[in-house]
């Protein structure tokens, strides 16, 4: 059985892609780049929480788009 995904899919699973991605590469070069300026913690955690948000907004959004696609699938 062969399901097309429509564009709408196709675009959300490419954005929650690009927002992990892009959240890893600021988040490894905020780190070093805090240590190097020699940054307090406290930003370092700020960062961090900042890059947890984002991932889990990642997650949800994977997960709805994978129940959607789910359900979509299962009344056709």
């Amino acid at each position: 059985m062969e399901f097309k995904e429509s564009r709408g899919e196709i675009r959300q699973g490419r954005v929650i892609g690009l927002v992990i991605a892009v959240t890893m590469l600021i988040w490894i070069l905020a780190q070093s780049l805090g240590s190097y300026l020699g940054l307090p913690g406290r930003y370092a955690l700020l960062i961090d929480f900042l890059a947890m948000v984002a991932f889990l907004w990642a997650i949800i959004s994977g997960i709805l788009m994978w129940r959607s696609r789910r359900i979509t699938r299962n009344n056709k």
